[in-house]
C-alpha cells in the first residue's frame, strides 16, 4: 500500500485522471447517467491538486464532496425525461403518429378502413363514427395498438 502512496504523491494529476477516466469508461458503457459526476469530479480535483497539493485525504474529502454536490445538483436541474421521465417513448413509432394528417386508401365500412400516413398503410377506425371516402383527409387523434383512431379534416 505504500507504493500507493508514494505514486500518489509524486503523480496526483494523473491519478485523479485515471480515476475520472476508469468513472467515464464506466458510464459510457452503463448510460445510466449516475458516474458522469463521480467522473467529473476526478477531472476537477485533477486540476485542484495542480494548485493545492495537500494530503490525500483531504483530496478525498473534497472529491466525495464534489460528487455528491454535482450529483444532487444534476438530478435536482437536469430534465426528468433525461432519466426516465413520463415524456412520449421515442422509439413508439405508432404513438407518435397522433396529430398526423393522412389520407384513405381503403374506404371506411362499418367504422374501420385503413389510412396511409407518414409513409405506412394503417388500419384505421373512425373516431366519431363518421365513414371518411377513399382519398379523403383525416387526422390521428389516438393509437390504440397497431389501430389509428382518426377523424376527418
Amino acid at each position: 500500500m505504500g507504493w500507493l502512496i508514494d505514486l500518489y504523491g509524486t503523480h496526483p494529476f494523473w491519478i485523479w485522471l485515471a480515476i475520472g477516466a476508469v468513472f467515464l469508461a464506466g458510464e459510457v458503457s452503463t448510460g445510466s447517467g449516475w458516474l458522469l459526476w463521480p467522473a467529473a469530479s476526478s477531472a476537477f480535483m485533477a486540476l485542484l491538486v495542480l494548485v493545492l497539493p495537500d494530503s490525500v485525504a483531504v483530496h478525498l474529502v473534497v472529491w466525495a464532496a464534489l460528487t455528491i454536490a454535482t450529483t444532487v445538483s444534476a438530478r435536482r436541474f437536469f430534465p426528468r425525461t433525461m432519466s426516465g421521465g413520463t415524456g412520449p417513448d421515442i422509439n413508439d413509432n405508432i404513438a407518435r403518429l397522433v396529430g398526423h394528417q393522412g389520407a384513405v386508401v381503403e374506404a371506411f365500412r362499418n367504422g374501420q378502413g385503413r389510412v396511409f400516413v407518414d409513409g405506412k398503410e394503417w388500419a384505421a377506425v373512425a373516431d366519431d363514427g363518421a365513414a371518411p371516402r377513399l382519398d379523403d383527409r383525416v387526422m390521428v387523434v389516438a393509437a390504440e395498438g397497431a389501430v389509428l383512431r382518426v377523424r376527418p379534416t
